[in-house]
């Protein structure tokens, strides 16, 4: 496969006064035509600044993002090239504008982007909402008259309708119950099947990682401390914040309570870092060098890529 967006040394401080924020600390990605990538990690890791810096709703401090391999600010000034990512957001009530019909949320990618002509924009509007699951009188609705689960489909249409390449689902079944949530992923799966889409799907959710993602990375502070194959992350994780996250998950320690991993400590203050491995202080098989040396990432025999020293002395 062709690497589709690639991401190097990414990074983004936010400025508060006094204070810099380092949101992402030196990010480096490559995600590929067709496939999907999800991240996960706990709140505040950084995921969905991520997802907005690909998006180019925000912008980074340093660092590249190549999407077909040209840097993202060259494809972002031209607007054709624009409608290629897309993104779908946690909340679908909060991203859709209540006062629009469904119609003029979907009409606006077409005229905008697109241009296309306007006695050919039901057709398109029709011809997306049968793919979502949704009637072409729902068209005509406004957010309020439909359930959440047929807002976010709505909100996956509105992503799809400008036919992107990329589409970036943060949290987007965060906030539907375990039945709709399963309708979602699987509505996601065909979608991608027959658009050839690329998907980076941004969740705390493991379940939901787990059955639409054929790569995870997984975040902690700012930084990718774990890469690999959805296999390999979730059957065989290797760094100590990837073994803590998913024994939190109650579907995957269920049958094994004991294997539950309690962090002690605190989460660094991130406007002053500690040196060396930003897991230090809740790490339990910390050492005297991950507090001197700026852990670097570490690509393995199986392809996968920690970042950690001492990995390989943990079972």
């Amino acid at each position: 496969m062709s690497i589709l967006l690639e991401i190097n040394n990414l990074k983004k401080i936010f400025r508060t006064g006094p204070h810099h924020i380092h949101a992402l600390r030196g990010i480096n990605l490559k995600v590929q035509n067709g496939e999907t990538l999800g991240i996960v990690g706990e709140s505040g890791c950084g995921k969905t600044t991520l997802g907005r810096l690909i998006s180019g709703l925000d912008q980074f401090s340093d660092g590249q993002i190549l999407f077909n391999g040209i840097p993202l600010k060259l494809h972002h000034s031209k607007k054709n090239l624009r409608s290629k990512i897309q993104m779908v957001f946690q909340h679908p009530a909060l991203s859709l504008n209540r006062r629009m019909v469904i119609r003029d949320t979907l009409k606006e990618p077409l005229q905008l982007i697109l241009g296309i002509p306007k006695n050919e924009i039901d057709f398109q509007i029709d011809n997306i909402l049968s793919l979502v699951g949704l009637s072409s009188d729902d068209k005509k609705k406004l957010p309020r008259k439909l359930s959440g689960g047929q807002q976010q489909r709505i909100a996956i249409a509105r992503a799809l309708i400008a036919n992107p390449e990329l589409v970036i689902l943060d949290e987007p079944t965060s906030s539907l119950d375990q039945s709709i949530r399963n309708k979602i992923i699987y509505l996601l799966q065909k979608l991608q099947n027959n658009k050839n889409i690329t998907y980076v799907f941004i969740s705390h959710d493991l379940n939901s990682v787990k059955k639409i993602s054929d790569r995870i990375a997984v975040m902690y502070l700012g930084r990718i401390v774990e890469i690999g194959k959805t296999d390999q992350i979730m059957n065989k994780p290797l760094h100590p914040y990837t073994k803590a996250l998913l024994s939190a998950c109650p579907t995957f320690t269920s049958n094994n309570p004991s294997k539950r991993i309690i962090l002690r400590g605190e989460t660094p203050n991130p406007t002053n870092l500690p040196i060396g491995c930003s897991f230090q202080d809740r790490c339990n098989i910390v050492k005297d060098n991950c507090r001197k040396i700026d852990i670097q990432s570490k690509l393995l025999k199986d392809n996968r890529i920690i970042e950690c020293l001492n990995y390989d002395n943990y079972s």
